[in-house]
């Protein structure tokens, strides 16, 4: 054990970590910035053994552990956290898959960090379910499958070993099936440049006759695979908690300029009470309270983080608006909230407020 590493949330090592993160995080600006350091460090923290069991090699943090820890993550650096929650998400596919040789080669590493992995699942939930023709085609053939299509929003495939990817069988059926990511038949896109969070080198992984044997099936094929597991939830506490997050980085900021303006107190007083009540009912859904809806959690998220960091932008007059000031990355960060993993409940309440349509 590191003396560096994060043991529980309340780890002084939490909050030296999240220093670093916070120092850094404007340089992570366009598509060619990938967070290698940033990962690099998080790995020292042990930060990758949160999510997984004690008997995997894990730390096994408790679902509102983990909040606790992202909250200060994403507060400090939305991209690098970002990042991790792809990567914790490939990792918990693996390790609640049943196809043990698999979890016993690729885990050990995964959370040392020594290696990389992500996945490209969006197809199968939220991206591309509006197309007759499955994006990515599993066809079965002797000895596995082969794979022919494309996975169209995949974090840090170029910096990856090993891609998680969902795909649908003729039929219907979908499959996960961790992939090398240098594999014959897989190309990595380039990268998008987005409005926010490009560093996180999201972009297309393209397969073209891609053999894939029985042995890299982690689940599969069967209806509705994602709903077996313990990845991203679509809409799910993981998204919420990263837009609470980006909001606490700016009612950090909103605290700091009240102190030199008294116009600032009564409008940072009510995100307070709001984001105060908000990380408790986060935290009360992680530990399992029924009355805590998610889905009114993520639309009360997504709310918050679009005003509270647009209230700093406010408070930063023109500074705010320089392309290196963190208010105008948080306030292009908080876009992102409406496009990620955004069931359609989501969209349409999001879609009211700023209509000002009364639900």
């Amino acid at each position: 054990m590191s003396d560096k590493e994060i043991i529980t949330p309340d780890s002084a090592n939490l909050a030296a970590l999240c220093a670093q993160l916070s120092e850094n995080a404007n340089s992570l600006q366009t598509a060619q910035d990938w967070p290698a350091q940033q990962l690099l460090n998080c790995a020292q923290h042990g930060v990758f053994r949160w999510f997984i069991a004690q008997e995997q090699g894990g730390l096994g943090w408790s679902g509102d552990d983990v909040v606790r820890g992202y909250l200060e993550l994403s507060a400090a650096c939305l991209t690098t956290t970002f990042v991790i929650t792809q990567r914790t998400g490939a990792c918990r596919r693996i390790a609640s898959s049943e196809n043990e040789a698999l979890k016993k080669s690729l885990l050990p590493d995964l959370l040392s960090g020594r290696t990389f992995a992500t996945v490209g699942i969006s197809h199968l939930t939220t991206s591309r379910q509006h197309l007759k023709k499955p994006a990515l085609l599993a066809t079965e053939v002797d000895g596995g499958y082969k794979l022919d299509g494309y996975s169209p929003w995949v974090t840090g495939a170029k910096a990856a070993d090993t891609l998680v990817i969902g795909a649908c069988l003729e039929d219907g059926r979908q499959m996960l099936l961790a992939v090398p990511a240098k594999g014959i038949g897989v190309e990595v896109g380039e990268p998008a440049e987005l409005v926010g969070l490009s560093a996180s080198q999201t972009g297309p992984v393209h397969f073209k006759d891609a053999f894939c044997p029985h042995e890299w099936v982690l689940d599969g094929p069967r209806e509705d695979v994602m709903k077996k597991g313990k990845g991203a939830n679509t809409g799910g506490l993981e998204t919420s908690t990263l837009a609470v997050g980006l909001s606490t980085a700016a009612y950090r900021f909103l605290v700091a300029q009240r102190e030199k303006r008294s116009e600032f107190a009564q409008p940072t007083e009510h995100f307070e009470a709001e984001l105060e009540a908000l990380k408790n009912d986060l935290l009360a859904a992680a530990a399992g309270e029924p009355q805590c809806d998610p889905m009114q959690i993520r639309s009360r998220a997504n709310s918050l983080v679009l005003r509270i960091t647009q209230a700093a932008l406010s408070s930063a007059k023109g500074a705010g608006y320089l392309q290196s000031h963190d208010v105008g990355r948080w306030c292009r960060e908080a876009l992102f909230f409406l496009v990620w993993s955004c069931p359609s409940n989501v969209l349409s309440a999001n879609l009211c407020e700023l209509a000002r349509i009364e639900g």
